[in-house]
């Protein structure tokens, strides 16, 4: 019984860590863009540099 004193808190403690890390993902904008990475992946181009001087 007396574990239970000491798993309840542990797993509150630990779902709040979870829910914090969660809500810092959302708000430093983790999810905004979910498909253009995927995107970027397929394309064969690198992107083009601008030249010096021109």
């Amino acid at each position: 019984m007396t574990s239970l004193a000491w798993l309840i808190p542990i797993a509150l403690f630990l779902g709040a860590l979870g829910l914090g890390g969660f809500i810092w993902a959302l708000k430093s904008g983790q999810y905004e863009d979910l498909d253009g990475a995927a995107w970027r992946a397929l394309e064969d181009d690198p992107p083009e540099k601008p030249q010096a001087g021109v």
